[in-house]
């Protein structure tokens, strides 16, 4: 910004203090063209704010589905398996796993690079699958259940179709981790902004004067925040300060959990 601030002073004192031009001078008609490189612009950055948004607002819906897939199975868990505690409890225990090994999953930099060709530790990557373990076990355990005569076919087969409901969550999540914007289109965001701002005490400082020094800066401002606001939240896995509480969900899950499952002993 004060690189932006010192380019606008040399420019108002190029064009107004040296060469003296005014505003019948033909560079006063780059403000026409200014204009209309500002719309569009403007489209621009609306389409990159509403996509990193989009990006971070589905994460946080597949956060709020496992909330609510986990509570429904806990529901049903406690309901058919009232009388055996012990089996319960040890669901229950998986249950409340799942959602942390899920946020530690997103977090890892191995997710972000799973697709990335040239990424040499992929076998290592599905090897330590932490959501996939928790699912199996859980399989595992109400096939046993089955073998058993405690869950019924019926029983199995509604819950086998919620427990597909957690994959679901870690593959949508992991589709937004691994499947960045474009980097061409966000570096063109950038040089666009840039070449507008370089453009506006061109266009502007003969008629504004040195007011346009402060204009420049506060346009500057506000155009390469919005673009940093995007960086910002299109990557809403990252434990950021402005990315989804997996964490803080993850407790809220198993506090649920345990209040359904573990309350009666």
């Amino acid at each position: 910004m004060v690189l932006i601030g010192l380019y606008s002073w040399g420019i108002q004192y190029l064009e107004v203090e040296h060469l003296h031009l005014s505003s019948k001078s033909p560079i006063s008609n780059v403000s026409m063209i200014h204009s209309l490189l500002g719309f569009v612009l403007s489209l621009l950055l609306v389409f990159r704010t509403n996509t990193a948004y989009d990006r971070w607002w589905e994460g946080r819906k597949l956060w709020g589905k496992l909330v609510n897939d986990s509570r429904n199975f806990a529901i049903k868990i406690n309901t058919i398996l009232a009388d055996d505690r012990k089996n319960t409890d040890q669901i229950a225990r998986y249950l409340k796993f799942f959602p942390h090994f899920l946020a530690k999953h997103l977090s890892k930099e191995s997710t972000r690079l799973a697709l990335d060709e040239d990424y040499s530790e992929i076998e290592e990557y599905i090897k330590h699958h932490g959501p996939s373990e928790i699912v199996i076990l859980l399989t595992h355990k109400l096939n046993r259940l089955k073998k058993e005569g405690k869950i019924s076919d019926i029983e199995m087969l509604y819950l086998d179709t919620q427990l597909s409901g957690f994959l679901d969550v870690c593959g949508g999540c992991e589709r937004i981790k691994n499947t960045p914007i474009p980097y061409s289109y966000s570096s063109f965001v950038k040089k666009f902004i840039i070449l507008y701002v370089l453009a506006l005490p061109v266009a502007y400082v003969i008629s504004i004067g040195l007011f346009m020094i402060p204009l420049t800066v506060f346009v500057y401002y506000v155009l390469m925040s919005l673009e940093m606001i995007a960086e910002e939240i299109e990557d809403p896995f990252n434990n950021d300060e402005n990315d989804i509480p997996m964490e803080t969900i993850a407790q809220n899950i198993e506090r649920s959990v345990h209040q359904i499952m573990c309350s009666e002993k």
